[in-house]
């Protein structure tokens, strides 16, 4: 399998799915400047959407949005327990988190990297994510984990967005068990192994 992905972006998500499930996967950046992969294809023809994450299948399908590669990436090796079973409540919890997260502050965080936003959609986004950092801040403070009792694919993606809060102005000081969480998962062998392959953090 081939991931394509931008270093931090959401991407990155993925990347620490595929690593936390020991899956050998191939790395290819895609430049958003030109438009072109590492390898030098035109990403454009890969994936028409032109976004990342898009995992490149073994059959040569492809298939894009995070939650789903995520569930896809953590179902390769089920003992990984980075997603519950298919048809149990946990697995819905699951894409609940997943879908909450997508939602609530990954896109919530979009107008914040673009210079041109209005004041006024700034400050809207920056307040709705106040507001849900509370409500995680709330359950991260009475669980380790945002489901079930272990690291699951939620974690690595929430880890993945909340990073962009020091890049666009967000303050998280009034959350300290998400701050918290930060630190936990920032710690973990494969995250710090995803974080490093993305030239995030220097090589070990």
């Amino acid at each position: 399998m081939k991931l394509y992905f931008f270093p931090g972006a959401c991407s990155l998500a993925s990347h620490i799915v595929a690593r936390e499930a020991g899956l050998d996967i191939e790395l290819d950046k895609v430049d958003f400047a030109d438009k072109k992969t590492a390898s030098g294809k035109d990403f454009r023809a890969i994936n028409p959407k032109g976004t990342v994450p898009a995992l490149e299948l073994d059959n040569g399908e492809l298939l894009t949005e995070g939650p789903a590669i995520m569930q896809y990436l953590a179902d390769r090796n089920p003992a990984s327990a980075l997603a519950p079973a298919y048809d149990t409540l946990a697995r819905y919890r699951l894409q609940e988190m997943l879908g909450f997260i997508s939602t609530e502050l990954h896109k919530r965080y979009s107008p914040l990297f673009n210079p041109d936003a209005p004041q006024s959609v700034r400050a809207d986004s920056t307040a709705a994510l106040q507001r849900q950092y509370a409500l995680l801040d709330k359950r991260l403070a009475e669980h380790e984990w945002l489901v079930g009792d272990h690291f699951t694919a939620a974690d690595g993606y929430l880890f993945t967005v909340t990073n962009w809060a020091s890049h666009v102005g967000v303050d998280l000081s009034a959350f300290p068990a998400v701050l918290a969480f930060q630190k936990r998962v920032a710690a973990r062998p494969a995250v710090q192994k995803a974080l490093a392959a993305e030239g995030l953090i220097p090589q070990q």
